[in-house]
């Protein structure tokens, strides 16, 4: 979702959050978007339904990622073919600014009505190089509890990484999955490689509130809408991701996270299995309630792990403090304790191993 990485959690203006956005943008190898979403700038004072909604935006808050649910609205009408004049900004032939606003604020113009509407619900970036973040922490489990795992994902969205057992993985030249899958994904790794060895997911689900269907054209057309189309790979991953949903859905209930989880761990667990909660950039998206219960129900759960049957908890989430991305995971039986494996891109484009929590002695 929006608000992956940055210092400042709320903006003083809608100028501040744009510019923050484009910025953003910039730093993770979309210069291209970036400079569309300064084209946005001109629409506030444009007279456009888009720019009033803009300016009237309330909170200005990084997580309702207002910038990005336009961005998504533009590159839309680019996917469509309604309007090709966003092709060439999308390429990178134009990069005069001034060029670039006149161009935005003239679409804006013709599709004010069609716009507008995207601002009605927040981004949905489910972005399977993050997987890799998993794959490794699942790794590093396996060395410990053994290979066989039993997924569940909160916050999955279309349920992209609910289709990770069909993924090829090679983390650092650790490799995993099946080799000639279409869904390569390859992180530029940093440091030691994650332990060798298999991984054997014998059930894999998700749930979210609002699950996207990506078997639905309409849907994964939106979807893809939300990928910044300066960045090819992640359009491939989307692309391929699409594919396997149409071959087989991904198993997603519409559920509370809190309700769900409290379900999936009231269930029969098979011995010889780990149990595995996992998510990815989600954690701050969810109320503090949910998060409470969340934890109390792991940690109900993980009193009752045994050695036949173990818990395990793997997470990509920002620090916030240091607003980096982390893989962190913990298992039970045992003290439970998080161990930080790592950090991660935003959009899995690198991983940074370190294999065991620096405090760790």
């Amino acid at each position: 979702m929006a608000a992956e990485s940055g210092a400042i959690m709320h903006m003083a203006d809608v100028g501040q959050a744009l510019e923050w956005q484009a910025g953003h943008a910039d730093k993770n190898g979309a210069p291209c978007t970036g400079r569309l979403i300064r084209g946005f700038v001109p629409l506030l004072e444009s007279g456009t339904r888009v720019g009033e909604r803009m300016q009237n935006w309330p909170g200005l808050s990084l997580e309702d990622a207002m910038p990005l649910r336009l961005a998504g609205g533009f590159h839309h009408l680019h996917l469509t073919g309604t309007d090709d004049r966003l092709g060439p900004i999308y390429a990178g032939a134009i990069t005069d600014q001034a060029a670039i606003d006149a161009i935005v604020l003239a679409v804006a113009r013709d599709h004010d009505s069609r716009l507008v509407g995207w601002f009605d619900g927040p981004p949905q970036t489910n972005e399977a190089g993050r997987s890799a973040g998993i794959m490794a922490g699942l790794l590093w489990l396996a060395e410990r509890l053994g290979p066989r795992f039993e997924l569940s994902e909160i916050g999955s969205s279309a349920g992209i990484n609910t289709m990770m057992e069909r993924y090829a993985f090679d983390l650092g030249g650790v490799k995993v999955g099946p080799a000639d899958s279409p869904m390569q994904i390859t992180p530029d790794w940093r440091g030691p490689p994650p332990p060798a060895g298999s991984v054997e997911i014998t059930a894999i689900q998700g749930c979210d509130v609002a699950p996207i269907d990506l078997s639905d054209p309409a849907a994964a057309l939106r979807i893809k809408s939300y990928v910044w189309p300066d960045t090819p790979v992640r359009l491939q991953r989307i692309d391929a991701a699409i594919a396997f949903a149409d071959q087989k859905p991904p198993h997603l209930a519409k559920a509370d996270a809190a309700d769900w989880v409290e379900m999936r761990l009231a269930a029969p667990q098979e011995s010889g299995v780990t149990r595995v909660l996992f998510h990815s950039v989600v954690w701050q998206y969810l109320p503090p309630e949910g998060r409470a219960r969340i934890e109390a129900a792991m940690a109900a759960a993980g009193r009752r792990a045994t050695a036949e049957r173990p818990l395990a908890w793997v997470q990509v989430e920002t620090n916030r403090q240091t607003f980096r991305h982390e893989i962190r995971v913990r298992s039970w039986p045992g003290p439970a304790e998080w161990q930080l494996l790592g950090e991660a891109h935003a959009h899995g484009a690198w991983v940074e191993w370190y294999g065991i929590s620096p405090d760790t002695p």
